[in-house]
């Protein structure tokens, strides 16, 4: 009996240790990450003239502290650290090294721009720290091959482009067509997306290309060279800030052609109101998530569950603005990432579940667009549907148009 006894405490015993060794195993961290915390860090353009995308970060900010509040992701709270980088590539710079070498996050998380990505890119994949979800579609963000640490949210910019394409050659065959573009990767690959659409007819049909800088005090000069031009198809590939200026200017010169503008720009509150939503009324564009102000999504569930959050965790800020609405988007993502990764929170495992989303359906998300990654595609958001504005809110119409290819 005694022997039985000392049989059992024994193989109780070795049970219990293999199942704590498992346990122990199965918990795996690197720099960063911890039983109770996953530290993530993230640049911001709190200040400059870039400052409007400073909700993103706020916004988000206060998303994961609801979640932190809900007890947290598998347990863990989520700590994100945010430095201002005033969109000034150089500062992007500075703040990404503090946050990788000083504070020793565990990724970063939602940089926003394309100048401030592509100016951290290759240090980033040289200390395999995972750039999740930055906020920009340039295509040299979705390169798994070349960059494997790299994965961008945002539409890709060139598939944007050939979308417009689309769009032009059914609606306006005949356009005569003005590009103004922001002088960066994203301005640039606008225009690559609309010549790759138009393919034989881009040569014909552009008659006029002209760029800006970020630090430009205004494009008003740009908006007067291309209507001499003679252009009746006016393609607007920048940001809020000049987006508001070139609407406004079109109007000062009483000059109204199809006027397409690029999904960066084309929030109501950033861009539209500002520069006066009268003369914005019939501007085109494209969307993927619920606008907040269409009455349509009254009674939705997603925009309701938003508008308590922004009422709890962001009472100061604008419910309506689709800067807030991409922000809370694209932090319900990271939270579906972290929850795929469980107990491996392993910078390598990070990516391999971001680049491992099955279906996924976003709460702000238009009906029939979810979101799937793999491996060789890490291409987040790729279908669209087109919508006009007219004159209080978008307007959605035409089928979601799905972009096929990888690089757009």
């Amino acid at each position: 009996m005694n022997n039985r006894r000392v049989f059992i405490t024994a193989t109780a015993a070795l049970a219990f240790a293999f199942s704590a060794s498992q346990a122990l195993a199965q918990k795996k961290y690197d720099t960063g990450a911890s039983d109770t915390e996953i530290k993530i860090g993230q640049t911001v353009p709190f200040s400059g003239a870039y400052s409007v995308y400073a909700n993103i970060g706020k916004t988000q900010a206060a998303y994961f502290k609801m979640i932190n509040d809900q007890g947290g992701i598998n347990g863990r709270k989520i700590n994100l650290i945010q430095y201002d980088d005033a969109y000034s590539p150089p500062k992007t710079v500075e703040q990404v090294r503090k946050l990788v070498e000083g504070d020793e996050v565990l990724f970063t998380f939602q940089l926003i721009g394309t100048a401030a990505n592509a100016a951290v890119q290759k240090y980033l994949n040289g200390k395999k720290v995972p750039q999740l979800l930055a906020s920009t579609g340039a295509a040299r963000f979705n390169d798994p091959k070349n960059y494997p640490w790299t994965i961008a949210y945002n539409p890709n910019y060139v598939s944007e482009g050939r979308i417009y394409a689309k769009y032009i050659l059914a609606n306006h065959p005949n356009a005569k067509i003005g590009v103004l573009y922001q002088n960066d990767d994203m301005g640039r690959d606008y225009l690559a997306g609309l010549k790759s659409g138009l393919g034989d007819k881009a040569a014909s049909m552009i008659v006029g290309e002209v760029s800006y800088e970020v630090t430009d005090p205004t494009v008003d000069s740009q908006v007067v060279k291309l209507k001499s031009m003679g252009v009746d198809l006016f393609y607007d590939a920048s940001t809020p800030k000049f987006a508001a200026q070139a609407i406004k200017k079109l109007a000062d010169l009483g000059w109204t052609p199809v006027h397409i503008l690029d999904i960066n720009a084309s929030p109501i509150s950033a861009t539209l109101k500002p520069a006066g939503l009268d003369i914005s009324k019939g501007i085109i564009s494209t969307q993927y998530g619920k606008e907040p102000v269409d009455p349509q999504w009254k009674d939705d569930p997603g925009v309701k569950a938003f508008f308590a959050f922004m009422d709890k965790y962001f009472p100061e800020g604008d419910k309506l603005n689709t800067v807030n609405t991409y922000a809370y988007s694209v932090a319900e993502l990271l939270v579906q990432v972290l929850k795929q990764c469980g107990d491996d929170l392993t910078r390598e495992n990070v990516m391999k579940q971001v680049a491992n989303i099955k279906g996924f359906t976003p709460s702000l998300a238009l009906p029939g667009i979810k979101i799937s990654t793999g491996p060789d595609d890490y291409r987040v958001n790729k279908q669209m549907q087109m919508m006009k504005f007219n004159g209080e809110r978008w307007e959605l119409f035409g089928p979601v148009i799905e972009d096929a290819g990888p690089s757009g």
